[in-house]
């Protein structure tokens, strides 16, 4: 009996630690989880760095500039000129001659105060139009992989959820758009975009908009198609069908939900693919137009093709928008891979 009284004494002490236990215990949201496994990457915080950097440099930058994106600011500078010929002497030899003359020119000006990275060969501040071009490729990227994934989305969670000949259908399609190859046929449809008379070199930023969403919605199709398969069979969906609700409530409220993660991470590494496209096309003449600035417009002022001036001698033009394409690329595919670690529940906490 002495022992029976000693335990059901020692009970409340029992509860009372239990009890302070499960005070000093914190709960952690799941979201919160993704965040602080987010944070403790290194290279996740570089790329988010980044990205803010270049969001701040294109959308807040030309507020504290004093040029516009298309205001002309030639400034005027003396260039020698070195010119060499020949001629027969009297003796019957060929004598080499060099002219020194200088001439007044008003573009490609050098680095200076007024202009950091100097001026363009439209007479153009190139850090502003750096800035304005930011603008345009973060602009066409958002807008193309947001298409691109409400495309995919419906059309795999349709495919998933319904089975049958409506997913056979479905993916057959998918099939398709993936046996096309994506840059040939970008560069074919951005030439017959460039030789119809009617569009406007300014509209033709929104057609590259629609030929890359076009061809871009295959993969998101077929990521949300296999992740609802998969999660239809899972107990809560069992569970839902239960309660007899509709087809649609159970795609957008139960399914697609659980998809979002996967998503998320699939449409930030996209965006650096969408910026390569648009950037490719626009260096080959194919994409955003002039008076329009893009960081692939700017560079392709230094295509051999035209010339090796500003390849050789102007580092200024072109150095500057490559290290900016490789700056965006680098920083999506950092937070991509930072935020597929984070929402993986097998890594640790």
């Amino acid at each position: 009996m002495d022992n029976i009284n000693n335990t059901n004494n020692n009970l409340p002490d029992q509860f009372d630690d239990e009890q302070s236990l499960y005070d000093s215990v914190k709960i952690v949201s799941p979201g919160r989880l993704v965040l602080r496994r987010f944070f403790r990457s290194r290279l996740s915080i570089v790329g988010l760095a980044m990205l803010i950097f270049l969001f701040l440099f294109s959308f807040i930058g030309p507020l504290f500039s004093p040029y516009g994106e298309i205001e002309l600011c030639p400034v005027a500078r003396e260039v020698r000129m070195i010119t060499q010929g020949q001629f027969t002497g009297a003796d019957g030899k060929i004598y080499k001659y060099y002219d020194v003359s200088t001439s007044i020119v008003h573009d490609k000006a050098p680095p200076s105060s007024e202009h950091p990275l100097g001026t363009d060969v439209d007479k153009m501040d190139v850090l502003t139009r750096l800035m304005y071009g930011g603008r345009i490729s973060l602009r066409i990227s958002f807008t193309v992989i947001f298409l691109e994934t409400l495309i995919g989305v419906l059309l795999g969670g349709i495919a998933g959820f319904f089975g049958k000949w409506v997913d056979t259908l479905i993916m057959r399609i998918v099939d398709v758009f993936y046996c096309l190859p994506g840059m040939p046929i970008l560069l074919i449809s951005s030439q017959i975009i460039k030789s119809i008379s009617f569009i406007a070199a300014e509209d033709r930023i929104y057609w590259l908009m629609g030929i890359l969403t076009l061809f871009g919605w295959a993969g998101t199709a077929r990521l949300v198609r296999g992740q609802i398969l998969s999660l239809r069979e899972q107990e809560f969906m069992t569970a839902a069908e239960a309660t007899g609700i509709k087809s649609s409530a159970k795609i957008f409220k139960h399914l697609l939900p659980n998809v979002m993660p996967q998503l998320i991470v699939s449409m930030t590494l996209g965006l650096g693919s969408i910026i390569l496209y648009e950037s490719t096309l626009s260096y080959l003449g194919l994409g955003v137009q002039y008076p329009l600035a893009a960081w692939g417009t700017m560079i392709s002022s230094a295509d051999p093709a035209k010339g090796t001036e500003v390849l050789n001698y102007y580092p200024n033009l072109w150095v500057a928008p490559g290290i900016l394409i490789v700056a965006a690329v680098l920083g999506f595919n950092f937070v991509g891979d930072g935020l597929r670690d984070a929402f993986d529940p097998k890594m640790k906490r």
